[in-house]
């Protein structure tokens, strides 16, 4: 039995999974601000469903960061509480047992690759846009972490072949401005809107709203459409996968499907651009099975 934790901002979730069928799911509210807590809240999970199936299993986690191979602290989390601390450690103490800690959207990635939309596929890119932009790296049914364990980081990278409008960009947290988080995130499509229109609107509003017809919003997701093609193109320049898959509240945009691919091939550097973009087939589940599949 593989057992999977995904750690996330306002909720903790752990699965049990027997080959691909779920056998017992959990969660809980995430304890923000307090790693003791959310140490404590993990392992009562992991004790939940081995209760419940009567059976142990191995433990994956994934949380939103990762482990330095440098200091063994958890690094580059948006849930902040959680950095500076040797997490796999203390899960490995307190669960008296190994456990793998890997990114969530390496999570995401995993689990799309392994049983989901690209089951079957040797080389993987999956791409999280939501409130953050996260991406991981799957090849040949194991993750691509990377010397420092940051392969896949393709939000903290410039928008390619930006217009003159888009320099220098909006700032981002971790310090620059302009990196592609700032620009496919809900956050980033919400500013596109504004600046279209002057008015204010969720991001999971944007799409309905030019459903409907309406003309600022479908010209706001126009922008997103190109600048996501930008970005893609070169994840395709550079690593040529076999699928790209989407996940995260945006994914759920139908359009994106059809109008991204075509916008990219004019920055793809290649006589053909037929990469498949695919929806997540296990949406909100991908990253909590991913983490189970890290064994």
């Amino acid at each position: 039995m593989k057992i999977g934790v995904d750690v996330g901002g306002t909720k903790i979730e752990a699965i049990a999974l027997d080959g691909v069928r779920v056998l017992a799911r959990r969660r809980t509210p995430t304890p923000r601000d307090d790693y003791q807590q959310t140490i404590r809240a993990v392992c009562d999970l992991v004790n939940a469903v081995e209760s419940e199936t009567g059976r142990q299993g191995s433990v994956g986690i994934g949380i939103p960061g990762t482990i330095s191979e440098q200091t063994g602290m958890v690094k580059n989390a948006n849930s902040v509480w959680l950095i500076g601390h040797p997490m796999d450690r203390d899960l490995e103490l307190a669960l008296s047992r190994p456990v793998r800690v890997s990114n969530d959207a390496n999570c995401f990635a995993l689990s799309e690759a392994i049983d989901g939309a690209a089951k079957g596929a040797r080389s993987v890119f999956g791409v999280i846009v939501g409130t953050g932009t996260g991406a991981g790296i799957v090849i040949d049914g194991r993750v691509l972490e990377g010397r420092h364990r940051i392969a896949g980081e393709w939000g903290h990278n410039p928008l390619p072949w930006p217009l003159d409008q888009e320099r220098p960009g909006p700032p981002c947290y971790c310090g620059k401005h302009g990196c592609i988080e700032t620009f496919l995130s809900g956050p980033g499509l919400s500013s596109t809107y504004k600046l279209v229109c002057g008015r204010e609107k969720p991001a999971e509003d944007i799409a309905a709203c030019a459903d409907r017809g309406e003309a600022e919003a479908s010209t706001a997701l126009d922008v997103y459409e190109d600048r996501m093609a930008r970005a893609l193109a070169s994840v395709i320049n550079l690593l040529d996968p076999d699928v790209i898959v989407l996940g995260g509240g945006l994914s759920n945009i139908d359009r994106l499907y059809r109008r991204v691919p075509p916008r990219w091939r004019a920055h793809v550097f290649s006589d053909s651009a037929d990469t498949p973009l695919v929806r997540a087939l296990h949406g909100d589940s991908s990253g909590v099975r991913g983490a189970a599949w890290l064994w």
